[in-house]
């Protein structure tokens, strides 16, 4: 499978403001980092994390691998390994080193923890992406083995999610150690020594690990908090709390924008009405200009698309053109959805109405206005559902595990219960687990492709923004297509 080639986002900002992005900042004490979302949700538990959960899972419970700064995978529990030649077989070689509590980490120990942790990812978008699991087996007392049902060349990166950092009693095997402020949603994090990591000891390598605190924000309190000095790095900002950004002084750090992949896009939540028929939910996609949606935000290089999975995806030749429409403009699409959104009307009576859930921030409100102007050319009025109204559609704004069309149609799969779904792609996507051809796999693939397109249960968009703020002494902080930023590399001195 070839991986995408990294969007490159151009932030549309002045020169003058760029000639001050990398203002001062601290270079010795904690790094302050915030990262948008609920306070609560930095302390989920179990399989379901949010972002923040993610980044402070990364922090103290490592798993088998893990990713870098700039999201490559590297060695964690497992010191180093090798890849069968058929691609069924991953052997892990533990790093000898301890639990918490002194206990020896035995590949015992880590075959029960997957075990369970695949238990309890099932009717998970993760447990699907992870179906390729056959068996986990401890070989010798410092060696495992995962089996797989067929090929996949990114399985390590999907070892390396956060979900999958290896707790036992509680507790994980660093690489850093959490203490909690019981008066707020803030942890404090400190770098473990590298012998208790099963490392050569490191002489003072205290002076090479700086401290660094986390809590999680809104996004208007986040970037309030940056401006003030208080914290030194931004996370998880979205394109719907994106204006907030550039509100605040650029003087004080810099605006990084992730080359993100994943889903971006509208999931259709009902199919009655007006959304009943697949051809007038078609109309909805064709009558967007995607390029449109985005000036409003001063963002350049974003990609629109108006395929689930980017074409790039598939191994070459791209199984489809850039557009679904090649041969129409946007005024012709726009005709044609129009002709059936008041035929439906003429047929019904109804006035067309649409209700779209979508997040808090000033980004929701631009995005409504450019997606209901579109949408009242063919004659929908357009309205944001209120907090607990049923709504019709859904914004869906998702980051990519791995790239590989398979992520991408297990976050429609029935199982989720997340809104429509076909179960023919589903499975057409299972009988792909088993198979070693190629060329077999890429075909099930495709089709099940086809089959969401078809149903047009999605509008999508285009990628998933996120970005960051970040002042200067923070490093090294690399933008990514995976939006995951390890807080332990950030950790490392600069000087």
């Amino acid at each position: 499978m070839l991986t995408p080639r990294p969007m490159r986002f151009l932030l549309c900002l002045s020169l003058s403001l760029a000639t001050l992005a990398c203002g001062p900042a601290r270079d010795t004490g904690p790094i302050d980092v915030a990262i948008i979302g609920n306070g609560e949700e930095l302390f989920d538990e179990g399989v379901r994390l949010s972002p923040a959960a993610q980044h402070l899972r990364a922090a103290t419970a490592e798993g088998l691998v893990s990713l870098d700064s700039t999201g490559q995978v590297i060695p964690a529990i497992a010191e180093r390994w090798i890849v069968t030649d058929d691609g069924l077989s991953y052997i892990f070689r533990l790093r000898d080193s301890n639990w918490p509590d002194g206990d020896p980490i035995t590949a015992a120990d880590i075959r029960r923890i997957l075990r369970n942790r695949l238990r309890e990812l099932e009717g998970t978008s993760l447990g699907l992406d992870l179906a390729k699991i056959t068996d986990v087996r401890a070989m010798t007392g410092r060696v495992i083995e995962l089996r797989l049902s067929s090929p996949m060349p990114e399985f390590l990166r999907l070892l390396a999610q956060p979900e999958l950092g290896l707790v036992r009693a509680g507790s994980g095997t660093g690489p850093m150690i959490m203490s909690r402020d019981e008066d707020e949603a803030l942890v404090r994090l400190s770098a473990l020594p590298p012998e208790d990591r099963g490392l050569p000891a490191r002489e003072n390598w205290e002076d090479f690990a700086r401290p660094l605190t986390l809590r999680a924000l809104s996004a208007e309190a986040a970037v309030e908090a940056f401006s003030a000095g208080e914290v030194d790095l931004v996370l998880n900002g979205k394109l719907t709390t994106f204006p907030l950004a550039e509100l605040g002084p650029l003087s004080r750090g810099t605006i990084q924008v992730d080359p993100a992949l994943g889903l971006f896009g509208l999931l259709v939540l009902s199919d009655t009405g007006l959304l009943a028929e697949p051809e007038r939910r078609e109309a909805l996609s064709m009558a967007l200009d995607r390029a449109a949606l985005i000036q409003p935000f001063g963002l350049g290089g974003w990609q629109p698309t108006e395929w689930i999975v980017p074409p790039s995806l598939f191994e070459a030749p791209a199984p489809y053109p850039a557009s679904r429409w090649p041969d129409l403009d946007t005024e012709q699409r726009r005709r044609i959805a129009a002709a059936r959104i008041a035929e439906w009307a003429a047929e019904t009576g109804e006035e067309p109405v649409l209700r779209i859930d979508l997040p808090p921030g000033p980004g929701s409100a631009l995005l409504l206005r450019a997606i209901g102007r579109a949408w009242e050319a063919i004659g929908i009025r357009t309205v944001r559902a209120a907090p607990g109204e049923e709504a019709d559609l859904q914004l869906r704004d998702r980051l990519a595990r791995y790239s590989s069309p398979r992520w991408f149609l297990n976050q429609f799969n029935c199982e989720l219960d997340l809104g429509l779904c076909v179960s023919e792609a589903d499975e057409l996507v299972r009988q792909a687990l088993a198979l070693r051809d190629p060329a077999e796999k890429r075909q099930r693939l495709v089709e099940a492709h086809q089959a969401l397109v078809d149903a047009e249960i999605f509008i999508p968009l285009g990628p998933p923004v996120r970005w960051s703020l970040v002042r200067g002494a923070v490093g090294p902080y690399t933008a990514n297509q995976w939006g995951l930023h390890p807080l332990f590399p950030l950790t490392q001195s600069t000087t």
